[in-house]
C-alpha cells in the first residue's frame, strides 16, 4: 500500500529527496545543484505551491507539484504566446500550473500517478488547471491526463507539446 502526503511548504531537504526520482523520471538536468538552482528553488517560492509525495515504506516511488501561474513568470507568458488568444486570455494568469508528475518504473502501473494527480489539485481554490505535456496521444502520460477529465487546448511551447486543461468543477472534491 502506497502512503500519499501533501505539503505546500518545502525546505531544502525536500528537494534532495525529490530529486531521484526526478532524475529517474524526467532526467533533463545535469545533477542535483543545476536542477535546484534553475527549477526547485523558484517553483518552491511561488505562491500556491503544493508538493504530493508517494511512499512505498519509506521509499520515495512518486510525485507531483505545482502552483499559481501567473503572468510575468516564463511558462505563463510562453504558453500565451502558442495558445489562441481568446483560449489565453480565459485559461492564464491564476491558475493552477501542475508543473511535474513523475513515478519510479518499478512502481507504475498501479494508479500511483493517477493517486497523485487526484491528491494535488484537490480542493484547491483555483478555477483553471493546467498541464503541459507530449502531444502523443497514445502515451501513458497523455491518457492518464485525458482519463482524468484534461482536454488538449493548444499547442506546448516546446516541439511536440501540447498544453492541456480543466476546471476545478470537474475535479472531484472530498
Amino acid at each position: 500500500m502506497v502512503r500519499l502526503s501533501v505539503i505546500e511548504s518545502v525546505w531544502v531537504e525536500d528537494g534532495a529527496e525529490v530529486w531521484p526520482v526526478y532524475e529517474a523520471v524526467l532526467g533533463d538536468h545535469s545533477d542535483y545543484q543545476s536542477w535546484r538552482e534553475a527549477v526547485w528553488d523558484r517553483h518552491a517560492a511561488r505562491a500556491g505551491f503544493r508538493l504530493a509525495r508517494a511512499y512505498d515504506g519509506e521509499l520515495l516511488v512518486g510525485f507531483a507539484y505545482g502552483y499559481t501561474g501567473e503572468n510575468g513568470q516564463w511558462w505563463t507568458d510562453n504558453a500565451r504566446k502558442v495558445l489562441q488568444p481568446d483560449i489565453g486570455a480565459t485559461w492564464l494568469g491564476g491558475h493552477f500550473e501542475l508543473v511535474s508528475l513523475g513515478v519510479r518504473d518499478a512502481h507504475r502501473r498501479g494508479g500511483i500517478g493517477r493517486q497523485l494527480m487526484q491528491v494535488l489539485v484537490q480542493d484547491l481554490p483555483h478555477e483553471r488547471l493546467l498541464l503541459m505535456t507530449t502531444s502523443d496521444s497514445a502515451h501513458a502520460a497523455r491518457r492518464l491526463y485525458a482519463s482524468e477529465g484534461w482536454h488538449v487546448l493548444g499547442p506546448g511551447t516546446g516541439d511536440e507539446t501540447v498544453i492541456m486543461g480543466k476546471r476545478t468543477a470537474d475535479v472531484t472534491r472530498a
